[in-house]
């Protein structure tokens, strides 16, 4: 497997608020790849999961297509044999929940790849998560990132490339609001709502020099998402991750 980016500084800094719930999954996210677009709040609003509302980001709905390295997965505190290291890539947008005088900010998923069937078999029947298994690979090298995945025959991939050091997260800024989300929110079967929490220090970031998508959006997205997916981006960062704990579940409506 390619070397990551360097790992994240240690540092204080995790989810606002009283942890959840027991672990349920630990491993590191390293060196994602994040493009994002603006969409028409009205194609995201079948999706929103009850007890949550749409976070926007300067009265804009965005969705984002991310790739990143899944490593030393451990289930329930204990390390699966080959399903340990693999590659994601997720289509997500952006919620929020009031929890008391609190702002729950978190995210929900549209589509999300990885290569391991009993990871995908996991999450489908635990979180009701979109996971879809198809084969994967990925290329880091000389600041440029790529996370590859074939579906019908063909190979489609996204990318990006940097250049300089990584910085830390601006109060206020766009990275802020696509990095600190600390919460994930899922539809249920019946309709329900799951929340888990998902712990992290925070991140250090690039913007990126250039990115590219290059899909059959329409086929593995829909026709609702194809459009929007096939506009340039309205930006593309880049995070070296860290060390993450995904907090059980709790279900909240």
């Amino acid at each position: 497997m390619a070397e990551s980016l360097p790992a994240a500084r240690a540092g204080a800094g995790t989810a606002p608020g009283k942890l959840s719930a027991r672990p349920f999954l630990t491993a590191e996210w390293r060196s994602l790849v994040v493009l994002n677009y603006v969409v028409d709040p009205a194609i995201l609003a079948p999706h929103v999961p009850r007890g949550t509302e749409l976070d926007l980001w300067e009265g804009e709905a965005v969705i984002s297509m991310v790739g990143f390295l899944f490593l030393q997965t451990r289930l329930l505190g204990v390390p699966v044999p080959f399903h340990c290291d693999f590659e994601e890539v997720n289509l997500r947008f952006y919620v929020r929940r009031r929890v008391g005088e609190e702002w729950r900010r978190g995210v929900t998923f549209i589509r999300e790849f990885v290569p391991r069937r009993a990871v995908a078999w996991t999450a489908r029947a635990i979180y009701n998560e979109p996971y879809m298994t198809l084969p994967m690979r990925h290329r880091i090298a000389a600041g440029e990132l790529e996370y590859s995945w074939k579906f019908a025959g063909s190979w489609h991939r996204l990318g990006a490339a940097v250049n300089g050091e990584p910085r830390g997260i601006a109060p206020g800024s766009e990275h802020e609001f696509i990095f600190e989300n600390y919460w994930g929110y899922t539809r249920q079967r019946d309709g329900g709502t799951i929340e888990y929490e998902v712990e992290h220090p925070p991140w250090r970031v690039w913007t990126a020099e250039r990115a590219w998508f290059e899909s059959d959006m329409c086929a593995l997205y829909g026709a609702t998402f194809a459009g929007p997916l096939s506009a340039a981006p309205r930006s593309a960062f880049v995070a070296e991750g860290s060390p993450i704990t995904v907090r059980r579940a709790v279900r909240i409506v």
